[in-house]
């Protein structure tokens, strides 16, 4: 653990809503061999030596579960210094203490809005002579209100660049967290790309509107030429109204705004200490004419590589898979967040999990997930149950079955992706406590009854006034508490572990589940006792659900809980064609109806737009919401068949089975594993497919009735 010379600082006097900057002047007399600052903040913050930025870290020290883990960060700035040197840290609240979650005034929110923020910091110089000197955050630092008058995560910020930054007094000294304190262990957040504005339009309404084309997150920059106090006021949004004008009351309480006062002349600036999800910009004040080359949006995401693609010969198809990137890149920013617009932006724990797998082909995610599972084990509560969100900013809430079960879910997906046991070590006795959880808190042996769950969210199926879908609570929650066992199980034999209780508990769950449920009335009961292997029979159940699904008119009617399996069951059981058919319906409700009324993210509801144009609601109706782009892990496993196998995860072994349908002319996928590339692609040729296959490991390849093992290269197949 590194030793600190520093001291926690923060204004003498409680600024309110204006930012803080603190500044350290030095001269440097002799020649720097290295120089490297190391910082952190009860907020997040912005560094800049001799006018420069430090680094690349956007909001750093990033979003962790702060009393029980906050990152530093060491930054080599040897580059930056000069004979006259000026260091500068502007501070926001960030997470940290901000009015989360927007909807309700708990007694937690309450305790956490009124936490001070503050800085901790050590500049370590060493000499071309050997020496070394320490340059340190204490009471001699210098402190200001700088040109941030504002910045909050949900109401965005307030810059006046016409104020000097003057009256400088020395900083005050606290006691602020030491045991807590880790090196950074996530991705950085960064600023990864940069879209143009497509449009500067007026509204039917006389709203001047700046239009990106694409729903991202980050915040946008802008560049203006103004006299000293101009205004610049700016509203964000994700989509018009059937007008055409301006829409953000989707986002609830979240103001989403930026107020600029400006200096005087040409000037560019962006926000340093919020961020943003939108589509659009309504211009509410802005001077002079506005074209679209004076706004650009910076995309701000974890900085996570792009792992997997995939493409197809369907437009529509080819669209949805882009809004799928763009969704987890949207609310892949330090936690995986459920939506990066509206008063929320949590770390919901049951779209972590639905997603995961896809997320884990799409990017390289392994880093990005084991910062948020260790937050998620330093929050999970004495009786080791799971808050359903994490970082836990809603501690009166219930945990939830699916929500909760992320505490097993996750660490083996990531697991089988990567290959490596440590998330496994690390997270294994977080997976046990959920499990002992449950254990303790049926009210009936071999089940989970009893408790406040989710249900099936969002499912289509859900009776007037509820959100939970028809399927019952008790059957899903004893459905995952199977699941979860299982898990722990296979989890424990990986390192070696004595599991025999827990398989002895699997069996009960299992055999009790049987015997109470033997019959399912739901699509998702179907599919959960059907993947779940928890259907004794499960060919004349998965011939059932497929029944049940075409009598319901070959349409979907799960929500959270179901859809993510939905077509895997059915290409697993022989009905691949009822498989693509949902994929490829265009009609509410499916995955294609959305991208046919223009998303370029992926909705939280399937109808947030309903077909006569009117939002399904205001209350709760993300545009950017991840879950649902689940079906991109059956494209990479089932349609292009690239499947990792578990007795040798980290895809050391591959199983490669592409199932094809003529309604596409060809489908390509490819996931960068730990190994090498993997790719498969299938075309129709004169009536026959050629299927193309490049792997970097030994190999089952399964093409129609021939299965052939392979070593690693490069195959071409005919069915």
């Amino acid at each position: 653990m590194k030793e600190w010379s520093a001291k926690w600082i923060r204004p003498r006097e409680d600024m309110g809503d204006i930012c803080p900057v603190f500044q350290k002047k030095w001269n440097t007399e002799k020649h720097v061999k290295k120089a490297e600052l190391y910082l952190t903040a009860l907020g997040v913050y912005e560094a800049r030596l001799n006018g420069s930025r430090v680094g690349e870290y956007v909001l750093a020290p990033g979003w962790t579960a702060y009393e029980k883990r906050l990152q530093y960060q060491k930054y080599d700035v040897t580059d930056l210094l000069k004979e006259e040197n000026e260091l500068t840290i502007t501070l926001g609240k960030g997470w940290y203490s901000s009015n989360m979650p927007g909807w309700e005034m708990s007694k937690d929110r309450i305790r956490r809005t009124a936490r001070r923020t503050g800085i901790l910091g050590e500049l370590s110089l060493t000499y071309e002579d050997g020496t070394e000197e320490k340059i340190s955050t204490d009471s001699i630092w210098n402190c200001a209100q700088s040109q941030i008058r504002f910045s909050e995560i949900y109401d965005g910020e307030i810059c006046d660049a016409s104020y000097s930054v003057k009256g400088w007094e020395p900083s005050a000294e606290f006691e602020g967290p030491w045991e807590t304190l880790i090196p950074q262990e996530g991705e950085e957040i960064r600023e990864m790309e940069r879209v143009e504005a497509k449009a500067v339009f007026t509204t039917p309404a006389g709203e001047t509107v700046v239009d990106f084309g694409q729903e991202v997150t980050g915040y946008v920059e802008f560049t203006v030429d103004a006299k000293a106090g101009d205004r610049i006021k700016i509203l964000h949004g994700e989509v018009l109204d059937q007008d055409g004008n301006f829409y953000n009351a989707n986002y609830r309480s979240a103001k989403a705004e930026l107020i600029y006062t400006c200096r005087e002349g040409m000037q560019t600036w962006h926000p340093v200490l919020t961020f943003f999800g939108f589509r659009y910009l309504k211009l509410e004040e802005f001077p002079g004419e506005t074209k679209p080359e004076q706004f650009t949006a910076i995309v701000v995401y974890s900085n996570m590589k792009q792992t997997g693609r995939i493409r197809c010969s369907n437009s529509e198809l080819n669209q949805l898979f882009s809004n799928i990137f763009w969704g987890q890149k949207g609310n892949f920013l330090d936690v995986p967040t459920d939506c990066p617009q509206r008063d929320e932006r949590l770390g919901w724990t049951g779209d972590a999990q639905v997603f995961i797998k896809t997320a884990s082909y799409n990017y390289d995610t392994e880093k990005f997930y084991k910062k948020w599972l260790h937050d998620l084990a330093a929050e999970q509560r004495s009786d080791g149950a799971v808050g359903q969100v994490i970082p836990d900013y809603l501690p009166e809430g219930a945990p939830s079955a699916a929500w909760g079960d992320a505490a097993v879910i996750c660490p083996w997906q990531v697991y089988l992706t990567y290959g490596e046991k440590e998330v496994l070590e690390d997270q294994f006795e977080s997976m046990k406590k959920w499990v002992d959880y449950i254990t303790g808190a049926t009210k009936d042996d071999g089940l989970w009854t009893g408790g406040e769950h989710f249900g099936d969210w969002l499912g289509l199926d859900a009776p007037v006034g509820s959100y939970k879908g028809s399927s019952r609570e008790d059957f899903i929650a004893s459905a995952f508490y199977a699941y979860s066992t299982e898990l722990v199980v296979k989890a424990g034999k990986v390192l070696g572990r004595d599991v025999s209780a827990y398989e002895g508990l699997y069996k009960k769950i299992v055999d009790t589940f049987r015997k109470t449920y033997p019959v399912y009335h739901t699509q998702t009961e179907y599919i959960l006792a059907i993947w779940f292997r928890l259907a004794e029979n499960l060919q004349k159940s998965a011939d059932e659900l497929a029944e049940l699904i075409q009598k319901d008119g070959s349409q979907m009617r799960t929500g959270f809980v179901g859809t993510p399996y939905i077509l895997h069951v059915l290409s697993r059981y022989g009905y691949t064609k009822l498989a693509y058919t949902l994929l490829l319906r265009k009609e509410y409700p499916s995955w294609l109806y959305s991208v046919e009324k223009g998303a370029t993210t992926i909705w939280e509801h399937w109808d947030g737009i309903m077909e006569n144009g009117e939002f399904w609601s205001t209350d709760m109706n993300s545009f950017n919401h991840y879950a649902y782009g689940a079906v991109a892990d059956w494209v990479y496993e089932e349609a292009a068949g690239i499947h990792v196998e578990e007795e040798a995860p980290g895809f050391e072994k591959i199983y490669i089975e592409p199932k094809a349908d003529d309604r596409l002319e060809w489908l390509e996928a490819s996931i960068q594993t730990r190994k090498g590339l993997v790719e498969s692609r299938w075309t129709w040729q004169d009536g026959r497919i050629k299927y193309e296959i490049t792997t970097p490991s030994e190999s089952t390849i399964c093409i129609g009735e021939k299965t052939e093992k392979v070593k690693p290269g490069r195959y071409t197949f005919w069915g």
